[in-house]
């Protein structure tokens, strides 16, 4: 009697049990890896697009003072204070002997996690300011003449 209720027992056993919860824990281990790594991924994209940003917004001043004035200013590195994690930026100038021509080499360097990461931009630009200097000239006429 014994050997004919085990025969119908319903339900799971222990190894079924066991095998089902390591598949299932596998499973969410799983998943939460890989969302840590698209947290991850995310994070060092935002930083790269920083990075990118500051990079334009230095080549527009350069473009409009003119790389003349913004070496005269001695300030051909700096630190970017208002954004976190504190970027770090270098400018060097390379007159290139073709018509006021110049190679413009910009890196902005930051350190995340204690790992350094770096951007590199490399371009041409004109040594002359697009900033318009505005002048003001004043005629005057003499007028009296009688008829």
């Amino acid at each position: 009697m014994c050997a004919k209720r085990r025969r119908y027992a319903k339900g799971f056993n222990l190894v079924e049990i066991m095998v089902a919860s390591i598949i299932l824990s596998s499973a969410v281990l799983t998943v939460a890896a890989v969302s840590t790594k698209a947290l991850t991924g995310t994070r060092l994209n935002r930083q790269y697009e920083t990075a990118v940003a500051l990079i334009d917004r230095q080549l527009t001043l350069m473009d409009y003072i003119g790389i003349d004035a913004f070496e005269e200013s001695g300030q051909t590195e700096g630190v970017f204070e208002e954004v976190e994690p504190g970027y770090h930026w270098e400018i060097t100038t390379e007159y290139q002997g073709i018509d006021s021509l110049y190679l413009v080499n910009i890196t902005v360097t930051w350190i995340d996690r204690n790992r350094p990461h770096k951007v590199v931009m490399q371009t041409m630009l004109d040594g002359i300011s697009t900033y318009a200097t505005a002048t003001t000239t004043t005629t005057t006429s003499t007028t009296g003449q009688s008829r």
